[in-house]
């Protein structure tokens, strides 16, 4: 498990994903180190990626650009075979989780869920 200010990582085992809780906005180190954490995670278990995007911060372009070349790449060869964005009801970071997904959906699938548990229903 990471804990930090920012961000909470953990191993859900009932749905076979690593977790991603956005706290509130960080950027550089403390937005990729928590996802260089989920990384291992991947690795270990095989597993799919959750975020929890509905506190609504926009990465900067700098994240955005290693979120596509560096962790999109790396999620799929460790195993990583679908992104959950768990959004809110109005999907308040919509053009930023559709460029995420533009820019790496050759790769990897996704798919916008209001709660985690929507993912047993979407495997």
């Amino acid at each position: 498990m990471y804990l930090s200010e920012y961000c909470d990582v953990n191993y859900e085992e009932t749905y076979n994903v690593v977790f991603v809780k956005w706290k509130k906005f960080c950027c550089k180190g403390n937005y990729r180190k928590p996802l260089e954490y989920a990384l291992e995670v991947i690795k270990q278990y095989k597993c799919n990626y959750v975020a929890d995007t509905r506190t609504g911060f926009e990465n900067i372009p700098e994240d955005t650009k290693w979120v596509a070349d560096y962790f999109m790449p790396k999620a799929v060869e460790y195993g990583c075979q679908c992104i959950y964005f768990i959004i809110d009801e109005k999907n308040s970071l919509k053009e930023e989780l559709e460029g995420q997904e533009k820019d790496s959906d050759s790769l990897i699938q996704f798919k916008y869920i209001f709660q985690i548990e929507a993912i047993l229903n979407n495997s």
